[in-house]
Order: structure tokens, then C-alpha cells, then sequence
């Protein structure tokens, strides 16, 4: 079976053809990087109307990739939720207008369920139930993935996700967009122990996360040295500021396990590049004899491949749209 999935959620938009939610036959992807870098973050306004210039080819590009006509196609997949509300738009939108004009059935697929199943493209073997971190620049999930399309949230983030902490720490110590990327390659060789951070906790909700407070007094250290005329290392405050954070993601995953007994853990989203993160998930695995998967670098970020992946057990699991179907900023998993 071949889907056609579509992706706009953010700043990429992307179009892939999978085939049985486990082989990639193409993945295109049209970046807007180097335009948000200007501005140091997404303009969501820009975001939604480089979208809409660049969608079709984008999707005649996959198709081409792949070797197959529209005609071949059996589902069309698309992202609606969450995301910035005019980037889904632009991608729900045109997939809706595709599945009609080709009368091919329209599937709906969530984006954090996208990024969990972009290691299914990676690692055949892999099947529910398992545990999966969810680690992304607007979420930080952690999520009992119970079968393909059924999911409960363990713990999620009370206010800033990891890698919007770790996005804001990174543009406040003046690296460029995208600041957790750069952070994580400018840090390699700083030392975590130079700086101490609060560990923050959530009052009756031990797996909850918080990293508002990790953001602010990185902040803090920033504005006290500069009012003091002082200049702090930036591999070593972003060395020790990346520790805190994936510290923080340590503890609670392995707090969640014991909790589900769970014998597999995965990680998902854009920060489960980050390299101290892979490091230190591993050890942890290691130490409770746990099997960890992680996605290939290219599928940790947003991508429509992982869309088509998903959008595989959608189709099988019944799950359809029709042309009322709308886009949705913010929605659950489950």
C-alpha cells in the first residue's frame, strides 16, 4: 500500500510516498531555515506563504522521486495537528482539494504520532507497546504508546518544552537560528559540571516536566555578568545547560518506566538529535537493560515520510477525513 503524506506543520514543507508505513520510496522536503534566520525564529506569517508557493512541487517531487503517478497513490496523508495554525492550513487544505480531484480516501494523522513513527521507517523490528520520549522545539511528551494508534500521555511539559529551553538559552548566549542545533555543536567540548541549574519539579505530578525556570536562570547568569563587565564561556554555560535539560529527560523517562514496566523506550522529535540526549539515553539503557531506538538524523525533524508512516496504521485503524476536515493548533496524542 502507498500513501501520499504532506507535511506543513512549521517551516518545512515536505511531501513523501511511503509504502506499508515501513519504506520511504521518496521524502522531499523544501526548508525555509535560512529565511527564519534573519528573524531568529519562525515567522509564522512567512512560514504559511512560503508553503503555499512551494507545496505543489513539492508533492510533484515526491511523486517523481518515487516512480509513481497519482493514479498509483492509495491514501493521501496530512498533518492537522498541532502546528502553526496557518502552516497546516496550507497543507491540510491542498490535501483535501488532492484526495478529491484524484477520489483517493483522506487520512488525518497528528504530528507527535508522525515523529514516534519515524522510527518505524527506521528500525523494522520495531513494534508496540513501547515508551517513547516525544522531544521537539513546542513539545516535551512523554508517551505509553500502547499499539499504532492508541496512546496515553505519562507526563508532558507544564510550559516550555526542551527544545524551546534550550532554543531561547542558545539565542540568548548570541548563536544563530536554529539554536539548539548550534548549541549542541558548539558545546561539545565544554564542561557540563561549570555551571549549576535547578532541577525543577511539578507538585503531584512526578512525570510532568518544567523548563521554564532552567530558562530563565540561564538567563539570569547572562545579565548578571554582563551587568559585572564578565564574560561567561559559552561552551561551558551551554555544555552545562544542555546536562540540566537532559538530565531533567533522564530522570523522568527512567521514572516512567519503572512505572509501566515497559522494556523498550524510543526517542522521537527534533531534539532526539541532540547528541548528549542520544548519549545519555544510552547509558541509561545499558544500565537497566533496556532496548532503545532512536530515529536516523535526516527523520528526527519534521519530514512527511514519518506522516506517510503513521498515516499507514491510521488507514488500517479506520481512521478517515472528509472535506470538512479542519486544522488545529493544539490537540492531544491520544
Amino acid at each position: 500500500m502507498r500513501i501520499l503524506a504532506i507535511e506543513s506543520s512549521c517551516d518545512e514543507t515536505a511531501a513523501a510516498v511511503v509504502e506499508n508505513g515501513r519504506t520511504a520510496l521518496s521524502n522531499v522536503i523544501a526548508s525555509q531555515v535560512e529565511e527564519h534566520k534573519i528573524y531568529g525564529g519562525v515567522v509564522p506569517e512567512i512560514a504559511s506563504r512560503r508553503h503555499a508557493e512551494a507545496i505543489s512541487a513539492v508533492v510533484r517531487r515526491a511523486l517523481t522521486d518515487a516512480g509513481v503517478t497519482l493514479n498509483e497513490i492509495d491514501a493521501v496523508a496530512v498533518t492537522y495537528a498541532p502546528g502553526l495554525i496557518g502552516a497546516l492550513l496550507v497543507g491540510v487544505n491542498y490535501a483535501k482539494s488532492l484526495a478529491y480531484a484524484a477520489n483517493k480516501p483522506l487520512v488525518p494523522v497528528h504530528h507527535l504520532r508522525s515523529h514516534i513513527a519515524a522510527n518505524y521507517l527506521c528500525h523494522p523490528e520495531l513494534e508496540p507497546p513501547f515508551l517513547c520520549l516525544v522531544v521537539s522545539g513546542g513539545h516535551t511528551h512523554l508517551v505509553d504508546v500502547q499499539d499504532y494508534t492508541t496512546f496515553r500521555v505519562l507526563g508532558k511539559t507544564r510550559d516550555d518544552a526542551a527544545g524551546e529551553a534550550l532554543d531561547k538559552a542558545a539565542r540568548a548566549m548570541g548563536l544563530p537560528y536554529p539554536g539548539g542545533l548550534n548549541l549542541d555543536r558548539v558545546c561539545k567540548n565544554g564542561d557540563p559540571t561549570a555551571f549549576r541549574f535547578p532541577k525543577p519539579r511539578v507538585d503531584g505530578a512526578p512525570l510532568d516536566f518544567s523548563f521554564s525556570g532552567l530558562k530563565t536562570a540561564v538567563l539570569n547568569l547572562l545579565h548578571n555578568a554582563a551587568q559585572k563587565g564578565q564574560t561567561l564561556s559559552t561552551e561551558d554555560l551551554g555544555a552545562s545547560f544542555q546536562s540540566a535539560v537532559v538530565s531533567l529527560l533522564c530522570e523522568h523517562t527512567l521514572a516512567a518506566i519503572k512505572e509501566t514496566n515497559r522494556k523498550t523506550l524510543v526517542l522521537a522529535g527534533g531534539v532526539s538529535a541532540n547528541s548528549v540526549l542520544r548519549r545519555e539515553m544510552k547509558k541509561l539503557c545499558e544500565k537497566h537493560h533496556l532496548r532503545l531506538f532512536v530515529p536516523d538524523l535526516p527523520l528526527c525533524g519534521d519530514n512527511a515520510a514519518m506522516v506517510g508512516a503513521q498515516g499507514y496504521y491510521e488507514f488500517l485503524a479506520g481512521n478517515r477525513a472528509d472535506l470538512t476536515l479542519n486544522a488545529y493548533a493544539t490537540k492531544t496524542i491520544e
